[in-house]
């Protein structure tokens, strides 16, 4: 059943690709949407965040009831008050619809205000309501007056609630503000984020609550800060046109287009354009074998006429670091098989290792060709496997960046480093997992007792340390840079920093500062020296290890008996005679996929939709999982299964590591 109004969600929806207002809400089809506001507040910690924004504005009346009209009418006798502070307050002029995260009246002055959690600098840019000229320039970033694509999420929906609200209320001066993170502030508290609890209410309705009394020093220093968005909203509402199907239109105009084709239900035409891969309707093969329809396959079948046969062949979205996709496209080149050297601007290079366009290249010819076989480049592996020393140590770390800082003196999404893998590879090809590091106390921070561990598990030798993409690098080098700052007694500050150092890189002004045991990235090894058909454009561990699992022969024959975690066999810390190698048609199943539930009271969908959205925006379940140790009044089992994942989770990581190197060298030898 479609909406009775149109809301400032599904008018966002539009403004990102008005088809999928089509899509949107029908069951029958798949959806990667976090639409569960527990889940969202999980990733993101929005709820959290909203809950604060309304303690900086003590005294208001909370519009509670989900229901439309019975929130629009409590609304409308809150406003005949001369003064009042309305949270979720409800407006609406005939089928448009919004709720105001808070609005404050004062006589005939209304603000109303969108609370995010997006930071922003405001010491830097000196954000404020007085200076629109810094705000203007830090939405737009050019002369042109055009929103970053960044900021166009925000912008609209604030937009959309300041043209609601100035129908709504024509007799009232309506200020719009964003009320975002202000990552310079610093936590006037310890404890802070523990007086907000996530907590599930019924099956579906989930928030945050104010779980204990904030204190006026807990609020003596506001983490998030508003910033008037009056000309801004001005500019968009009622000077900027649109471009709709072959015309311009005014705002109004595109609202009204929007509402009264989502109420008639009628599908609207959106070009097809690189935003088409991260596409939300775009369903899994398994969501297709449960009988889900995909928007995604519908629009390239109306709009290119392609048949089911052609989304078996791989498409542009899947090229690696492809830059010039809307290009293509133009051009009616949406297939691998359809680029030449020429649409890649393919250049060979001398120098070792395969370039961006000679690794493209290498994916278009093995797509085109039909060529499952892997790539490796054995005299460029095998030069680089010279400079190692054994043991070899293969690390990984789990890290959060809490909106809402654990303890005083903490800012807004500052790093926290909460888990480490350690395995490592003997000469004579011993394999175990050596060490490992969860830190499970709330409202401490773990960050120096991580470095401490850590520089315990690496000190005892000079071997190669190994790593997977920078983020282990960026870690260190970010609680490098905390321990320098840290005014406070450490009396091992020294030697941590020196530890950090002699592991880590870092450019300094033109120069790259190199450790003397700087640690090897395999991922810049596998861009390099390797490739298979499996990964397709993706180089996370995560595709990589499925991938050479199943070009393995050697890797499938030594995992497919129980030798993990077996007394004779590899060493574990957290399984026992584990068996990694399982075949399902054909294929070796993804190991990650074995492995047990890391939210135990989560469904399996929500499960996978929490991966997807953490993966999308740069996070990670582990986090996720962390913040809810850290916030959460979670029964002791649930809490002992979340701990229990995580570690198995980040072991599998640096597995996942050892597995690749193991492979490396034995199809090194069949070469």
């Amino acid at each position: 059943m479609q909406p009775t109004y149109f809301t400032k969600s599904r008018f966002k929806l539009a403004m990102d690709c008005p088809t999928k207002l089509f899509y949107a809400g029908k069951k029958e089809y798949a959806n990667r949407t976090l639409d569960d506001p527990f889940l969202e507040a999980l990733a993101e910690g929005g709820l959290q965040i909203g809950e604060l924004a309304k303690a900086y504005y003590p005294g208001g009346y909370e519009i509670k009831s989900q229901d439309k009209e019975a929130g629009l009418k409590e609304t409308k006798k809150l406003l005949k008050q001369e003064n009042c502070i309305i949270y979720e307050a409800v407006i609406e002029h005939e089928n448009l619809f919004a709720r105001v995260d808070i609005l404050i009246k004062e006589g005939n002055d209304i603000q109303i205000i969108e609370v995010k959690s997006k930071s922003a600098d405001f010491s830097e840019n000196k954000i404020n309501k007085n200076n629109h000229n810094k705000l203007f320039q830090l939405v737009t970033g050019d002369r042109k007056g055009e929103i970053r694509p960044s900021w166009k999420p925000y912008v609209y929906d604030i937009a959309f609630q300041t043209y609601v609200a100035e129908l709504a209320l024509p007799a009232y001066e309506i200020t719009p503000y964003l009320m975002l993170v202000d990552k310079h502030a610093i936590c006037p508290t310890d404890g802070l984020n523990k007086k907000f609890k996530l907590k599930k209410v019924g099956k579906s309705e989930r928030y945050s609550v104010v779980a204990e009394g904030l204190t006026d020093e807990d609020l003596s220093v506001p983490l998030v800060a508003p910033i008037d968005m009056k000309t801004i909203c001005r500019k968009v509402i009622h000077e900027d046109t649109y471009a709709y199907e072959d015309k311009m239109v005014s705002f109004q105009q595109l609202v009204n287009i929007f509402a009264d084709n989502d109420q008639a239900n009628r599908r609207m035409e959106a070009e097809i354009s690189s935003k088409c891969k991260h596409c939300e309707f775009r369903a899994s093969e398994a969501q297709l074998k449960a009988g889900l329809k995909s928007g995604f396959r519908e629009c390239f079948k109306l709009k290119l006429d392609w048949k089911e046969e052609d989304f078996a062949e791989d498409s542009i979205f899947s090229l690696w670091n492809f830059r010039d996709t809307d290009e293509m496209i133009q051009q009616g080149k949406l297939k691998l098989s359809s680029l030449s050297k020429e649409d890649i601007g393919y250049e060979e290079s001398d120098e070792p290792g395969l370039s961006k366009t000679e690794r493209q290249w290498l994916q278009i010819k093995k797509s085109r060709d039909n060529d499952p076989t892997y790539y490796l480049d054995k005299q460029g592996l095998e030069s680089e496997m010279n400079t190692w020393t054994f043991p070899y140590h293969f690390i990984d770390f789990e890290t959060a960046t809490p909106i809402i800082p654990y303890n005083k003196g903490r800012r807004p999404n500052q790093l926290i480093a909460f888990q480490f893998s350690h395995h490592v590879v003997y000469e004579d090809g011993t394999i175990e997992h050596k060490s490992q590091f969860l830190h499970r106390e709330p409202g401490v921070n773990p960050n120096y007792s991580f470095v401490r561990a850590l520089k315990k598990a690496l000190e005892n030798d000079e071997g190669t340390i190994f790593r997977y993409a920078s983020h282990e690098n960026s870690v260190l080098n970010n609680i490098y840079d905390e321990l320098i700052a840290d005014e406070s007694f450490i009396p091992d500050r020294d030697e941590l920093c020196d530890f950090i150092e002699s592991i880590t890189q870092r450019k300094q002004g033109e120069h790259l500062r190199e450790g003397p045991r700087n640690m090897v990235d395999l991922l810049e090894l596998v861009k390099s020296y390797y490739y298979d058909p499996y990964m397709k454009g993706s180089n996370s561990i995560k595709v990589v290890l499925p991938a050479i699992l199943n070009s393995s022969d050697y890797l499938q024959e030594k995992y497919s008996k129980p030798i993990y975690g077996a007394e004779k066999g590899i060493k574990s810390l957290n399984f026992n005679e584990k068996t990694w190698i399982e075949f399902e048609n054909g294929k070796v199943l993804d190991p990650y996929k074995r492995l047990p539930k890391l939210f135990e009271d989560i469904s399996d969908v929500d499960t996978e939709l929490l991966n997807v959205h953490a993966e999308l925006n740069n996070g990670s379940a582990a986090s996720v999982a962390y913040e809810r140790l850290q916030t959460e009044d979670l029964p002791d089992e649930i809490r002992t299964a979340i701990e229990t994942g995580l570690l198995k989770y980040c072991e599998l990581d640096t597995l996942a590591m050892v597995m690749i190197y193991e492979a490396w060298v034995e199809m090194m030898k069949e070469a």
